[in-house]
């Protein structure tokens, strides 16, 4: 692990000139502000830099307003984008009063999520894989004023280009929800992606695979190895930035919004998790799929929270034009080594123990990853403690259930309003060992239903001109 002396002497054998310090805001966007080397000695990572923490969502108010960001020297990496070579180190939020760390800020919320389950006595590591899906997409526009609003995705992969005039129209389009894995030259971003996917390995990420996904118009999936908690919070802001700057170079845009298409596959971020103990995974054993005792509780711990636990990993109003049955969406709070609309699946690829893990296929790419894993792991802690049994799987088709035994299944909530609800009547495991504080969660709540909820509510829909105009 790199320490304040080894960024230094990389400075200087790089011959680097400028500094870039980056954090996570609340709601989950990249920040950063950049400083030449003479501003940065081995002070700067205990004194930090200052900066103004009422113009960041959802934090400070302007009566106290100052904050530091404290760089993590362990965190350095140089950017791959920026024409001066530059290095990034990404920043821990502090109080410039007290030096106490902030409680919003979200990377913190995560190193306490990995104390607590030293602390428990349950394991040592929490192993995070999310497989976050995204589009690639040639040109969008929107708009939304007090008199009109509109989007518009396009995309030369996207089916409802086949009659367009493009001198010449070479077709090779994937149809609606047929989009895995074509070779091209129907998959028209496989150098795109493979791109993202050495930059990424540049930087130290390790990658699994790349691929197309199931949508049409350029639904794409890169999947990073599983990592500790905390390395993937920082890995994942990592992997937005790559993406959607290799596209940027190929002047395209990636976007990771869970809905972008109406009636086709949305993008999710199923999130593979497991706990080890002095290098040995927990989650192997002799129950159902091969599962351990202690699995099955976190299975139960995910699926009895899972309401509260969607106001983190499925944070956005348009999260909930995902959840909805009939697309793979995994709304059912149901286990299954099977069911892929099931909340939590149980992945069979691998008999070896250490491969075993429960994969919640719940959340989307949408969400502040930092926040999102810790609150994952903080319900499968209390499943763990509180041995919380998950019921018995559900290996049937749930879309072919009769009406009578599918009413038995509960779901995940249908909106944003129901999420925040949820977690308002249910965040008592969240703030154990003072993970999550009250503040959070507050605060939480307040910034969504105000920016978001509420901001949905009171605006007219275009699709409501056309269902309602001649009443």
């Amino acid at each position: 692990m790199k320490q304040p002396k080894d960024v230094l002497e990389m400075i200087q054998q790089e011959n680097i000139r400028v500094v870039d310090i980056r954090f996570m805001d609340f709601p989950g966007i990249w920040q950063h502000f950049t400083v030449p080397v003479s501003e940065m000695s081995e002070d700067s990572f205990e004194d930090g830099y200052g900066f103004d923490g009422s113009s960041l969502r959802g934090w400070q108010p302007i009566n106290a307003s100052d904050m530091l960001v404290v760089p993590d020297a362990s965190t350095a990496r140089i950017d791959p984008f920026y024409e001066e070579k530059t290095l990034v180190l990404i920043g821990n939020i502090v109080d410039p009063v007290t030096r106490e760390a902030y409680s919003r800020d979200p990377r913190h919320v995560a190193q306490k999520a990995e104390n607590y389950l030293k602390q428990s006595g349950i394991g040592d590591t929490a192993f995070i894989g999310p497989e976050a899906e995204f589009f690639i997409f040639d040109d969008v526009r929107f708009d939304s004023q007090r008199n009109k609003a509109f989007y518009m995705v396009d995309s030369e992969e996207g089916v409802w280009n086949t009659g367009r005039e493009e001198n010449p129209n070479l077709a090779y389009k994937p149809r609606h929800k047929e989009g895995y894995f074509p070779v091209p030259p129907m998959d028209k971003g496989q150098d795109i992606r493979t791109d993202m996917m050495l930059a990424l390995e540049d930087l130290g990420i390790d990658v699994e695979c790349q691929h197309h996904e199931v949508a049409t118009a350029g639904q794409a999936e890169i999947d990073m190895r599983f990592k500790p908690l905390m390395e993937m919070g920082d890995q994942l802001v990592w992997f937005k930035y790559v993406l959607k700057n290799v596209g940027h170079q190929y002047n395209k845009t990636v976007t990771f919004m869970p809905k972008p298409l109406f009636e086709d596959n949305g993008t999710g971020m199923h999130t593979h998790v497991s706990i080890w103990r002095d290098g040995v995974p927990l989650f192997a054993g002799d129950k159902y799929a091969g599962l351990s005792q202690e699995a099955l509780y976190a299975v139960g711990g995910i699926l009895r929270h899972c309401k509260a636990l969607c106001a983190f990993t499925n944070p956005t109003t348009n999260s909930y034009k995902r959840l909805v049955p009939g697309f793979e969406a995994p709304v059912n709070l149901a286990y299954s080594s099977r069911n892929r609309s099931a909340a939590v699946r149980i992945p069979m690829y691998s008999a070896s123990p250490k491969a075993k893990r429960i994969e919640f296929r719940t959340p989307d790419p949408s969400c502040n990853g930092y926040l999102a894993f810790s609150a994952i792991l903080m319900a499968v802690i209390d499943g763990i403690e509180n041995k919380i049994d998950p019921g018995d799987p559900m290996d049937k088709n749930i879309y072919d259930l009769p009406p009578e035994e599918l009413a038995q299944i509960d779901s995940a909530p249908g909106s944003l309003e129901e999420a925040l609800q949820g977690l308002a009547d249910d965040h008592a495991f969240l703030l154990k060992g003072d993970v999550f504080t009250k503040d959070v969660v507050e605060r939480w709540i307040e910034y969504k239903m105000e920016k978001e909820v509420n901001a949905i509510k009171l605006r007219p829909h275009p699709h409501e001109f056309f269902l309602y105009y001649d009443i």
